[in-house]
Order: structure tokens, then C-alpha cells, then sequence
């Protein structure tokens, strides 16, 4: 089982969705927030709102959120971790592409990083429960 305290900052990242449910907007539709977080840390290094209409992000969204992310501490992790459940393939070919290690886990692997980030984003935003 995953811990925070077995790894040191910046050495690995988890992206997730923040949300478990999608955001609905009148003006622009509905959206999933991706996120990266610090695995060691706990900290959410950035994010990018996806529109539910396609199935995965683009190439240029995940470039961004890894720019992004990338400013915190200058520099990539070694390694990312992502849940076997999740369809991740674009982020994960972008970020071996930059040269991280992609770990897939079972997202119940996750909750221990990411639990509270979900909880409060379904506290602030509204939502279900459920994982995505």
C-alpha cells in the first residue's frame, strides 16, 4: 500500500479528477478538473478543467498542466502514478514522453493522497461521492 511518507517532494506525482461527478456550466458545458498532486506532499501543483465532451485531454492541455506543475519546484518527478481505472493514456504518454516513469495502481491505492483534495472540491463545488 501507497503512503505520503515513502516518498520525498517532487519525487513522484498522482493526477486524478478533483471531481467525481462533472461541473455543468450554462455557458461553456460540462467539465472534469484534472489535477496533479505531490505524492509526499500532498500538495495539488495544478489543474486543468476538461471538457466532458471528449473522452481524454489533449496533448496541449496535458502539456500544460505538466508546465504548470513543473514551476513549483522546477523540475519533473521520476515518476507518476495513475489508477488503472482511469483513462489516462494521453497524460501518460505525455509524461513518459518528458522522460516520468507511469505507475499504474488501483485508484484505492490513491484515496490516502487524494481523498481530502475530493472531499473538499465535492464540499465546495457539489457532487456525488463515487469515484470517476
Amino acid at each position: 500500500m501507497l503512503h505520503p511518507n515513502q516518498f520525498s517532494v517532487n519525487e513522484a506525482w498522482i493526477a486524478f479528477h478533483l471531481n467525481s461527478a462533472p461541473i455543468h456550466t450554462d455557458l461553456d458545458g460540462s467539465f472534469n478538473c484534472l489535477a496533479l498532486m505531490d505524492a509526499a506532499s500532498c500538495f495539488i501543483l495544478g489543474s486543468e478543467m476538461i471538457s466532458t465532451g471528449r473522452p481524454q485531454p489533449s496533448p496541449l492541455e496535458v502539456r500544460r498542466l505538466l508546465k504548470k506543475a513543473k514551476i513549483h519546484k522546477e523540475q519533473l518527478p521520476k515518476t507518476l502514478f495513475i489508477a488503472r481505472e482511469w483513462q489516462g493514456e494521453v497524460i501518460a504518454h505525455e509524461a513518459e514522453r518528458q522522460n516520468i516513469e507511469v505507475v499504474r495502481v488501483p485508484e484505492s491505492e490513491l484515496i490516502i493522497f487524494v481523498g481530502e483534495a475530493q472531499q473538499g472540491f465535492r464540499e465546495r463545488f457539489g457532487g456525488t461521492t463515487e469515484a470517476q
